[in-house]
């Protein structure tokens, strides 16, 4: 109990700061915002020039004329004049079927809380007017309106969704970062005029929740002056009390520093990582933008997409879903699919999903595929196990669960009790009775809750934990 008191004074200490300073130490100790970690779903949008081709993936110009793979020279001979340039395919990229109020709906639907948007990718096009993308930019060619700012409003206006923005910091092929690149970053004339100017009116002009940055992996954080962006963004900027930042501003940086870690694409870590991290992955399997020639099987199935989100939040981390719309700004039926049937199993499990924390256990120690969640109202904490498969007979043993003498267990979404019996040693085995089709809470995977459990709460290695995570916790009682 001291030490609990200890760590929620250090919370309430660290939101009391009224200042950050721009180094790691001071950056660092800032509490997450708690909307990201209640949130645990998000939705990414990879969108740009490189829709237009829909070939291979977002790193089209990149495999073209950078790496020259023979498969996106062969394609680009095979279909394109041989002046074509990347460029030119900008004015093709009309965007003529956007609508941002749909897309919207669809996240909506999807039981996601927060939507973060490419706003520029490594080749450099801004899907914002930027004034620091001169005739590279959303606003003077190809949609020519602003793509990140009318998003945005259809999200503020039409959903309860926070809104966050992606940016890449560096450029494949602008002249300004290839020098500062052959003078081995002891200038900074790119960041000086490209990459802080557009953070900057990105933030002002949008107010985003969430800055999620990329493309840092070739030079330090120092280079890139991250610490004093930061610190603006936590001290002065309009977000600043609710905006959360991700750990990619400098190739020393990733899994060390920021409000969440990313660490990597598709960052599964397999246990408990002492930070706030985050899963971000993709419907398609192989590309983060829309692929013309993508096929079925090449799309994760309902199946899939639930055992990715069931094992993150088990672990203490958020999903990230990416999907890729067309040039013309429409989002595939596929994808669309995938994102409703995300919305119509969270109607039902949200409350084993959401603001949920982990649990003393993570997979359960003798059935398969049973993932634990926990929630808590005051001294009550609630269990979660996460089925991702029907029991055979309709009867599972869990091996974690003590059961106490006033447990009860329910299958979230179906009316009435379950009947269990406690295994000696410890465990409980749990029987499901008969359930027509049209009764069934679901259709993909299901969600046991267990109340009043011997060891309902969580037996947590506090010295796991990072200060951010641990002040928010801890503000909470749990």
């Amino acid at each position: 109990m001291v030490l609990l008191g200890l760590l929620s004074l250090a919370g309430l200490f660290c939101t009391a700061l009224s200042r950050y300073d721009p180094n790691w130490n001071s950056l660092d100790a800032r509490p997450l915002p708690a909307w990201y970690d209640e949130g645990k779903i998000g939705i990414f949008i990879h969108w740009g020039v490189f829709s237009v081709p829909a070939f291979g993936s977002e790193w089209f110009w990149w495999q073209w004329q950078g790496d020259k793979v023979p498969a996106y020279v062969q394609y680009m001979q095979q279909n394109y004049r041989p002046d074509f340039t990347y460029a030119d395919f900008a004015p093709m990229f009309h965007a003529e079927f956007y609508d941002p109020g749909q897309w919207a709906d669809i996240f909506q639907s999807s039981g996601a809380n927060y939507v973060v948007l490419v706003s520029k990718h490594h080749e450099g096009f801004t899907n914002w007017p930027s004034k620091y993308s001169w005739n590279w930019n959303a606003g003077d060619v190809g949609p020519k309106r602003d793509l990140v700012g009318d998003l945005a409003d259809a999200i503020r206006s039409k959903t309860n969704l926070k809104f966050g923005v992606y940016h890449s910091m560096f450029e494949w092929f602008h002249p300004l970062f290839l020098q500062d690149q052959a003078n081995d970053y002891s200038t900074q004339d790119f960041v000086r005029t490209k990459t802080m100017p557009e953070l900057y009116e990105l933030v002002n002009k949008y107010k985003p929740d969430l800055v999620w940055s990329d493309g840092e992996w070739m030079a330090p954080d120092v280079y890139w002056n991250s610490t004093e962006f930061i610190a603006w963004l936590y001290n002065d900027s309009p977000v600043k009390d609710t905006v959360v930042v991700n750990d990619r501003w400098g190739n020393n940086t990733r899994c060390a520093h920021g409000g969440f870690w990313d660490c990597s694409d598709h960052y599964t870590p397999g246990k408990l990582v002492p930070h706030k991290w985050e899963n971000c992955m993709t419907i398609d399997k192989y590309s983060w933008g829309y692929r013309a020639n993508a096929r079925l099987s090449d799309i994760h199935t309902i199946e899939e997409l639930l055992q990715q989100l069931v094992t993150t939040v088990s672990l203490g981390g958020n999903l990230l879903i990416n999907v890729g719309p067309t040039s013309y700004g429409e989002i595939g039926p596929i994808y669309e699919e995938r994102l409703r049937q995300l919305g119509t199993w969270l109607k039902v499990n949200g409350e084993a999903i959401y603001k949920t924390k982990v649990w003393t256990y993570q997979n359960d120690s003798i059935a398969t595929n049973v993932w634990y969640t926990s929630s808590s109202n005051g001294t009550d904490v609630t269990v979660y196990a996460l089925l991702l498969g029907w029991p055979v007979n309709s009867t599972i043993t869990l091996g974690n669960p003590i059961a106490a003498a006033n447990t009860v267990v329910s299958l979230v979404g179906y009316q009435g009790q379950l009947s269990y019996k406690p295994v000696s040693g410890g465990g409980i085995t749990v029987t499901i009775p008969p359930i027509a089709p049209n009764e069934m809470p679901c259709e993909w995977a299901w969600a046991l809750r267990l109340e009043g459990l011997q060891n309902q709460k969580p037996n947590l290695n506090w010295n796991m934990l990072s200060r951010n995570v641990q002040s928010i916790a801890m503000k909470k009682n749990f």
